[in-house]
């Protein structure tokens, strides 16, 4: 075989090996840094047992836009008595409300708080119930989500919600979401609250 026949099928080579791997790397980059497959879950569910938990803290903002000119937050569902509830008692909204680094609204967003809020509390206190999925479209966490499920009294300094699970990077996961107040305007409701998030995960 001569040199040129041999840097031809060198480089067919390279090409075939270049191939096969951006092939296989399809499904990651379908959902960001993890293989969520049928195939690779049940890889990853048979590997747990060798896995160590362990424990992840993250820091973000959560942007809440219910009167804005394009609102993350908007009602879908009330009863006949909800305006007349000192607590707006069976209001339910739906929110899609932005996640940054910051609190500033200009700060980069790392992901999307989607859920459904209702108020739940017919007394003073003004409880909600919040059903959420934190997702993740930035960093080391692209394309997992922590889904949330908990009470949220919103006249409370600290509002702790339980992590009920998640995906990708998440999966099992368990863990508390701490959130807090940053900054609300009584007259367009629209606030931004602080997140804290104390996850175990494999």
């Amino acid at each position: 075989m001569d040199k040129i026949s041999m840097k031809m099928k060198t480089t067919q080579l390279t090409a075939i090996l270049w191939w096969v791997v951006a092939m296989m790397a399809l499904p990651i980059l379908a959902h960001g840094s993890i293989d969520q497959s049928p195939a690779a879950v049940k890889k990853w569910f048979k590997e747990l047992r060798h896995a160590k938990e362990k424990l992840t803290e993250l820091h973000f903002y959560v942007h809440d836009r219910v009167t804005a000119e394009s609102p993350t937050s908007v009602l879908v569902a009330q009863a006949n008595s909800t305006s007349k509830s000192p607590t707006m008692f069976g209001a339910t909204y739906v929110f899609d409300d932005p996640m940054t680094l910051g609190p500033e609204p200009s700060s980069k967003i790392i992901g999307h708080a989607h859920g459904i809020t209702s108020s739940a509390s017919k007394e003073e206190d003004a409880s909600q119930i919040g059903i959420m999925n934190l997702v993740f479209n930035d960093g080391k966490f692209n394309g997992s989500s922590l889904t949330v499920l908990g009470d949220y009294p919103f006249f409370q300094k600290y509002k702790e919600m339980p992590i009920v699970g998640g995906s990708g990077a998440f999966r099992l996961a368990r863990g508390i979401v701490t959130a807090m107040i940053h900054t609300y305007n009584d007259t367009t409701q629209n606030e931004i609250i602080d997140f804290h998030v104390f996850v175990l995960h494999y």
